[in-house]
C-alpha cells in the first residue's frame, strides 16, 4: 500500500480547553519563548504548514510535501522547527508520524503578542 494513501495519523483532534496561565507572560522566559515562537513562523514555509495543518486535523509529512515545493528533508526541517518552537505536535507510529497543530502552544504565541 502506498504511505500517501494511507490516513494520516492523529493527534486529537479537537482543541484543548484554554489554559494559558497570564501570570507566564511576562519576564525573561516568556520574552524567550516569544522569540523562539516567533522566528518559527519567520519563514514563509512554515506559514505555510500551519495554514495547511489548520484546515485538517493531521498530516503526515509526505502529504505536506506533496503540496510544497519542497525536498522531504526540508519540510521535515520545517516541521523540527515549528515542534520546538511548541506550535506543531507529533504522533508516532513506527516510521510514520503524524502532524497537527498545538493549539496550546498557538493560543500562547497569539497571547504573548497581545501584550506586547
Amino acid at each position: 500500500m502506498n504511505s500517501r494513501s494511507v490516513e494520516p495519523l492523529c493527534c486529537d483532534a479537537a482543541p484543548s480547553p484554554a489554559r494559558t496561565d497570564f501570570a507566564a507572560l511576562e519576564g525573561p522566559e516568556a520574552d524567550d519563548d516569544l522569540a523562539r515562537m516567533g522566528k518559527s513562523i519567520g519563514h514563509p514555509a512554515r506559514v505555510r504548514i500551519l495554514r495547511m495543518l489548520s484546515k485538517k486535523e493531521a498530516r503526515v509529512c509526505s502529504q505536506i510535501v506533496d503540496e510544497l515545493p519542497l525536498a522531504q528533508s526540508t519540510v521535515s526541517e520545517h516541521l523540527r522547527i515549528l515542534k520546538d518552537a511548541g506550535l506543531v505536535r507529533s504522533n508516532q507510529d513506527g516510521p510514520r508520524a503524524g502532524y497537527c497543530i498545538n493549539y496550546d502552544g498557538l493560543r500562547k504565541l497569539k497571547a504573548l503578542v497581545a501584550i506586547l
